[in-house]
C-alpha cells in the first residue's frame, strides 16, 4: 500500500498542473500517458500497467497504453549534442518478427549517455560506417577516441576520418547495456513481433527511459544527462 500511495501521490503531482484546460479534452490526460509510458520503459508489460492505473483510479486497456507508446516514441527529444572523450561502440544480434537484425549502439563511456542506437539488416563495414556518420550529424566526436572490437569499424572510422582502437578491455558499459535490453527483449518479446521501424520506436523510447529517467551507479546514481549537463 505505501508502493501505491507513492505512485498515486506522483500520479496525482503530474496530473494537478496549472493548465489543466489543456488536458481537458483529451480522453486520457497527457501526463497520465507519460506516466504509463515511464511504468513501461521501468520493466512493466502492456498488460501490467493497466492493472497499476487501475489501482490509481484510472481505467485503460492494454490496447490504450500500447498505442501510448507508440505515440510519445515520436515526442521524446534526442540525447543532448555530447563532445565525448571516448565512445563505446558496438552491435548485437537480435529477432525482429521472425527474422536477424543488428542493434548498434553507442555510448560515453565518461558520462555513460548513450548517444545514439539504430537497427541495420545486417552488421559489417558498411553499417558501421553508416552507424558513424549518424553520430557525426548528432553530436562533436572530431577528437573522440573510439573504443571497438573490430566488425569492419576500423574502416569505417577510416572512411569517416576518426580515430579509434581496437579495445577489448574498456567496454564493460556498453556490454551491461546490450545485457539490460537483452532482458526487456525477453520480457517483452512479442512486441518484437512488428516491423523494424517499430523495434527502433520501443528503443528510443528506451533510450529516452535509459538517458534521462534511470539513475546510474557509475555516475553517482544520476543520470547520463544530469552528468553531461552538470
Amino acid at each position: 500500500w505505501v508502493v501505491i500511495m507513492t505512485l498515486a501521490d506522483l500520479l496525482r503531482e503530474t496530473i494537478e498542473l496549472p493548465d489543466n484546460d489543456v488536458w481537458e479534452n483529451e480522453r486520457t490526460p497527457t501526463p497520465v500517458r507519460v506516466f504509463g509510458v515511464r511504468l513501461h520503459s521501468m520493466g512493466l508489460s502492456v498488460r501490467e500497467v493497466p492493472a497499476v492505473l487501475e489501482l490509481l483510479g484510472v481505467d485503460r486497456s492494454h490496447g490504450a497504453v500500447w498505442n501510448w507508446t507508440h505515440d510519445l516514441a515520436e515526442a521524446q527529444a534526442d540525447p543532448p549534442t555530447a563532445e565525448p572523450s571516448r565512445v563505446a561502440v558496438d552491435e548485437k544480434q537480435i529477432e525482429v518478427d521472425g527474422e536477424k537484425k543488428w542493434l548498434y549502439a553507442a555510448i560515453d563511456t565518461d558520462s555513460k549517455l548513450l548517444l545514439d542506437i539504430d537497427v541495420y539488416s545486417r552488421r559489417g563495414t558498411d553499417p558501421a560506417a553508416a552507424f558513424l556518420h549518424r553520430l557525426t550529424e548528432k553530436h562533436d566526436v572530431a577528437d573522440t577516441e573510439f573504443l571497438v572490437d573490430g566488425g569492419g569499424y576500423l574502416t569505417a572510422l577510416f572512411r569517416h576520418e576518426l580515430s579509434g582502437q581496437l579495445n577489448y578491455r574498456e567496454r564493460n558499459h556498453i556490454e551491461k547495456w546490450f545485457q539490460t535490453v537483452s532482458m526487456r527483449i525477453d520480457r517483452f518479446h512479442s512486441f518484437w513481433r512488428g516491423s523494424q521501424s517499430s523495434a527502433r520506436r520501443w528503443l528510443r523510447r528506451f533510450r529516452h527511459y535509459y538517458n534521462h529517467d534511470r539513475p546510474n551507479q557509475a555516475v553517482d546514481n544520476r543520470t547520463p544527462v544530469e552528468e553531461i549537463l552538470n
